[in-house]
């Protein structure tokens, strides 16, 4: 089976050749592999048998003017297009430390919002032209992206704490910001689909959680956000394609809202934070397409990596309805022939 045809049955809750692998290492982890064996040259998704999943996206920022501040052997500190000034570190594999932000009130919000608008040029129209057809003649997965909702308002626009304050205290500025962003995301993708390059799910991140608790409560999730996903599912809908939400901390008390408005599926289960994927398959399997739900810390132990193998995947895969990834991205502690060995046990349990 291509991976089209293989997410094509996971998302109808049917059974494939096997399940699909979509995952993603921190680059220090492909770097170490390299070190300890895997061919020069090789892409480690070929390698690794990892399904084929490409993404769609479209600049949907304020642009903002980027520019290095400082720099040193450890870390870059740099403006960026949403107006935040982050410090990336060098040598470790990290989300950036976010250190100051142009946005902190209405005020400058509208100011942001006035260099957001949905022309042309925020789109690569080069690379849809030099890959889109190649794409869909390999069977890939096609995803078009978009970027709305808490998440980015809070980490890469406002500031957490800012935000968090916001969603009391001035409710309309936080959910202007939620369908402005959303406004944005599905223009740009308007303009591909009408271009002829059709997307087979329309994937975003909004993290809700964090660990055994969320950002914000269900009414507050009700009231703000929901109708904001709620349209984006809608659109997508109409439009016959799946919606695949990535949302990390623990989002339980969220998940029956979520299949409420029609959200396909779920991504990465963080266990780490208090998830339980085996439990969200008794619960919700039916409606919901689950992917992840292993536990990043444990690619440092791989015994433990493959018990977890080993309980977990003749679960999961049961009628469909999975996707095999870990709750996070795959770190350089696993090495090279303990990931081939593992990947590998993946793949024999997750075959029908």
């Amino acid at each position: 089976m291509t991976s089209h045809e293989r997410f094509r049955r996971m998302f109808a809750h049917q059974e494939a050749d096997r399940i699909p692998l979509m995952d993603y290492p921190w680059g220090e982890t492909v770097e170490r592999w390299r070190r300890e064996g895997m061919p020069v040259g090789a892409n480690w998704l070929d390698y690794f048998g990892f399904d084929r999943v490409a993404h769609i996206m479209a600049d949907t920022s304020p642009r903002y003017p980027v520019r290095v501040v400082e720099e040193t052997d450890e870390y870059v500190i740099r403006t960026t297009p949403w107006g935040c000034t982050t410090r990336n570190f060098k040598h470790t594999a990290s989300t950036p430390e976010f250190l100051d932000y142009t946005i902190v009130n209405a005020d400058t919000w509208r100011e942001a919002k006035a260099r957001m608008t949905p022309t042309r040029d925020r789109v690569d129209w080069k690379w849809l032209e030099a890959n889109y057809k190649r794409l869909r003649e390999e069977g890939c997965w096609i995803q078009g992206h978009l970027w709305f909702g808490f998440d980015v308002a809070h980490s890469w626009a406002v500031g957490t704490e800012r935000f968090l304050m916001a969603l009391a205290e001035d409710p309309e500025w936080c959910i202007d910001m939620f369908n402005h962003y959303l406004d944005m995301g599905i223009a740009l993708l308007d303009m591909v689909w009408d271009e002829g390059c059709r997307f087979d799910s329309v994937f975003w991140p909004d993290d809700m959680g964090y660990k055994f608790n969320q950002f914000f409560s269900v009414p507050t999730y009700r009231a703000m956000l929901k109708p904001v996903h709620r349209r984006a599912v809608e659109w997508a809908h109409a439009k016959g394609v799946q919606t695949h939400l990535h949302s990390c901390g623990d989002i339980r008390p969220f998940v029956p809202e979520l299949i409420d408005i029609g959200v396909d599926c779920l991504n990465p289960l963080e266990v780490k934070a208090g998830v339980d994927p085996i439990a969200l398959k008794r619960q919700y399997g039916k409606d919901l397409v689950l992917h992840g739900g292993f536990n990043a810390l444990n690619w440092a132990d791989p015994a433990a990596m493959e018990a977890e193998v080993e309980e977990k995947i003749p679960i999961l895969k049961e009628n469909g309805g999975y996707i095999f990834a870990s709750d996070h991205s795959i770190p350089s502690s696993i090495g090279f022939a303990d990931f081939t060995r593992i990947i590998s046990r993946v793949k024999e349990l997750g075959t029908y």
